[in-house]
């Protein structure tokens, strides 16, 4: 009876951590789904502790409580892979902007210098379009 009373207070615990993270802006709503189904989980098996004994006899395994261990372990490898994809998605994202970044920073110099050329006496007939590039490209 005790288990119980601990893996409850544990899924309560995690349940009310969960949702002051989120309301703290720490943990994305996204996140905080798979979070709280953990938790709504821990507490199910933890008021009906029968849930398991009866799934594992059902799917012929020995020794039940193996199969909460075995699921735990299957839902963390699913969730390692989705933080891996998320990941690479951001590492590329941000590869990307980057390189943006180089670019317009390129030109950015190419425009000032187009400018300085025709400030100087040299007046190229793109000038007045340098100008408006420099002009857009500040605000």
């Amino acid at each position: 009876m005790t288990v119980l009373i601990v893996s409850a207070v544990i899924g309560f615990a995690l349940a009310g951590t969960i949702l002051y993270l989120v309301r703290r802006d720490h943990l994305h709503g996204s996140y905080a789904v798979w979070w709280l189904a953990v938790a709504a989980v821990t507490m199910l098996l933890a008021t009906f502790p029968h849930i398991i004994d009866w799934l594992g006899s059902t799917l012929g395994i020995a020794y039940p409580p193996i199969l909460a261990i075995v699921i735990g372990m299957a839902f963390t490898l699913i969730r390692m892979l989705q933080m891996d994809i998320d990941r690479s998605r951001q590492e590329r994202a941000l590869r990307r902007l980057t390189q943006r970044l180089a670019i317009l920073d390129q030109e950015l110099g190419d425009a000032r210098e187009q400018i300085a050329k025709s400030q100087a006496g040299a007046i190229e007939p793109d000038a007045t379009a340098a100008r408006r590039q420099l002009h857009e490209v500040d605000h």
